[in-house]
């Protein structure tokens, strides 16, 4: 079986979250960072937590090694499930992690360990604990304001200058456009249930459509297509970005894919300000992130041009918490809200055609 475990492992990588805390397993992927000392005990620092919207396991604990010396890690990880499905989305991460994190100038957790079966579609995420060092972890609801989004943004830039330092993001042909199947995983009756849920208070009625919105993601999904490609985050809402003293970062990147830079801007505007704050400052927070961006040598649109691509994106944020039922509910209503609201503002539909 092929697999991007090192050689000098003995073990498949577990599935569960025992397994994944053993200290004979810790032993083993530890060894960059222990300096070939066993780890003696695992100590976890937080109480499990699940994440709401992939269902993946995050846990905060620390290794102590044989001699004394110890040190704060975070694992993620889809564990103990009823079936070992593969989980395209976690090798992809993983392979972010191992392949790229170090080549790239924004910020991101400091990856320890990724063990990665990509056969198996399996792979845990070893971080260093960032809780630990300072960092403050956004919520999705937390207030955000211009100047926190134009942070985030500057992140969002580098990331999406990265082919710079990596070269061209086509060649990574494990890097897809995730728009392209998002279109096809929902029925519209599926997502018109969703649309008049308890999330409809908030959404107004023109954007209530589920045809229209799936419509409009093919449509979006067309024109970002003849766009300049570059690497994407992909869900970039508050609550995957994290503050320090030296400034913003992003985390998750499970949805990192190949696409227009707008439909990051575009998600993330909508989603981290409230309707009437990014009605008034996002003009400005566009003309931000492209000023950004061409200082940092990305070739992207003039100001005009790059106004008239944000437009129609809020499409694709919108899509996503309009397929979103696992996450707390107050969460999905407060993103349906601004994202919907988004998309009528710019009459983001007429523009695309449908």
């Amino acid at each position: 079986m092929t697999t991007t475990l090192p050689p000098a492992l003995t073990r498949p990588i577990p599935r569960t979250l025992d397994g994944a805390l053993d200290p004979e397993w810790l032993s083993e992927i530890l060894v960059p960072v222990s300096k070939g000392a066993r780890v003696s005990r695992v100590g976890v620092v937080d109480p499990l937590q699940i994440n709401q919207t992939i269902k993946s396991t995050i846990v905060r604990f620390r290794a102590h090694f044989e001699g004394g010396e110890s040190i704060g890690l975070c694992l993620k990880g889809y564990l103990d499930r009823a079936e070992d499905r593969p989980t395209a989305t976690a090798v992809r991460e993983s392979r972010f992690y191992a392949e790229l994190a170090d080549k790239v100038s924004f910020r991101h957790p400091d990856p320890v360990a990724m063990p990665c079966d990509r056969e198996a579609g399996h792979a845990i995420h070893y971080m260093r604990d960032m809780v630990e060092q300072g960092v403050h972890f956004c919520s999705a609801l937390e207030p955000f304001d211009a100047n926190r989004t134009a942070a985030t943004l500057e992140q969002l830039a580098r990331l999406h200058a990265s082919y710079l330092a990596l070269g061209p993001v086509e060649e990574m042909d494990w890097m897809g456009r995730q728009i392209d199947w998002l279109a096809q995983i929902m029925k519209p009756e599926m997502l018109q249930g969703l649309l008049h849920d308890e999330r409809a208070a908030g959404i107004p009625e023109a954007q209530q459509d589920a045809t229209r919105l799936i419509e409009g993601l093919k449509a979006l999904s067309a024109v970002d297509a003849r766009r300049r490609p570059f690497m994407i985050h992909g869900d970039c809402h508050a609550g995957n970005a994290f503050e320090t003293k030296d400034g913003a970062g992003l985390i998750d990147y499970e949805l990192l894919q190949r696409g227009g830079w707008a439909l990051d801007v575009a998600y993330h505007i909508a989603a981290t300000l409230p309707v009437d704050v990014a009605e008034k400052e996002e003009r400005n927070l566009v003309n931000h992130y492209l000023e950004t961006a061409r200082s940092l040598g990305s070739e992207v649109p003039d100001n005009e041009e790059g106004w008239a691509q944000y437009r129609v994106s809020p499409v694709y944020g919108f899509f996503l918490w309009g397929i979103t039922r696992t996450v707390k509910r107050e969460i999905i209503n407060t993103f349906s809200n601004r994202l919907s609201h988004s998309v009528a503002r710019h009459d983001s539909y007429r523009l695309l055609g449908v």
